[in-house]
């Protein structure tokens, strides 16, 4: 029986091997990076700016691209169909408009026939249709006010500011839309509409800034500029709103329009083609900003002129 035990003992010694302790496992070699030479990081930082440079170089020549296009009346066919049917949808509304106001009546009877004799004579525009009829070479634009959904706080901008509401009803959400609209010779207008959709707060934008169109003086005043055309301003100017404050001076002929590119929308429509400014406060709010800049081009109807 003795000799029995002494076998099963020896095989359970030799079926369970002995642990071995944690210090004693041999430890994996660690690959350590190999360290670049000097030649490798400048061949590698070059790469880097080749290929950021070749990004810039492509996004120039896009932006080119879709402005040479404007320029020579290459669009697309769609989009040329798509802004076609629009013009004839609004030619039919203006045809079978009725005006309701004495004013309205007026204009579509054709005793005014200028837009700059309703300012002179301190009227207010209360129907779209007037600004229609008066400046038929209207163009619309809309600010970019918004702010998509992304990560890290927000992504791209674009032109709907979204705002949401609870209620024991639930959540509703409501759009808003900043439109600008001018005739590029002196007129410009700046509307804000809200509605429960996109396309109905565009529209209402749009027939806001027709009711807020007014006159902007144009001139040259700078010193480094003698020329008597009407491509700045005629005098440096300031408008405020809310912490936001942008201020205007007149720009010498070829200097451009160094103002944020918001802004830029609302001179162009205003017919100004040069100017310097300085912003202060928050002018990431779109919102402000705009109005800000269209106080300060309303400020200098207050000033006379020869």
């Amino acid at each position: 029986m003795a000799e029995e035990v002494t076998k099963v003992d020896k095989k359970e010694t030799e079926s369970v091997a002995p642990e071995v302790p944690a210090e004693d496992k041999p430890v994996k070699p660690v690959k350590t990076p190999k360290k670049q030479t000097a030649q490798e990081q400048l061949k590698e930082m070059e790469k880097i700016v080749e290929d950021k440079e070749k990004k810039q170089d492509e996004d120039v020549s896009k932006a080119a691209d879709e402005a040479f296009k404007v320029e020579e009346g290459r669009v697309d066919p769609r989009e040329a169909a798509r802004q076609e049917r629009f013009a004839r949808e609004e030619k039919e509304k203006l045809d079978n408009w009725v005006p309701k106001t004495q004013l309205g009546k007026d204009v579509r009877s054709g005793k005014v026939k200028d837009i700059n004799e309703v300012f002179a004579r301190g009227l207010k525009i209360l129907e779209p249709e007037i600004v229609d009829l008066l400046l038929p070479t209207l163009t619309k634009d809309v600010l970019f006010i918004g702010q998509a959904k992304g990560k890290f706080g927000g992504g791209k901008r674009r032109a709907f500011r979204q705002t949401q509401k609870v209620s024991k009803e639930g959540t509703s959400l409501t759009f808003g839309v900043m439109a600008v609209v001018g005739d590029r010779d002196g007129h410009v207008g700046v509307g804000y509409g809200r509605a429960g959709e996109t396309l109905p707060a565009k529209e209402k934008a749009i027939r806001k800034a027709k009711l807020n169109v007014i006159k902007i003086p144009r001139g040259c005043a700078s010193y480094d500029c003698s020329c008597n055309e009407s491509h700045s301003i005629p005098v440096a100017t300031e408008g405020k709103c809310s912490s936001v404050t942008v201020k205007l001076l007149p720009a010498p002929q070829g200097t451009g329009l160094v103002v944020g590119g918001e802004l830029k929308k609302i001179l162009k429509a205003a017919g100004i083609k040069d100017v310097y400014s300085k912003s202060f406060g928050k002018v990431r709010t779109t919102f402000n900003t705009a109005k800000a800049c269209v106080e300060a081009l309303n400020k200098l109807n207050t000033f006379e002129f020869d």
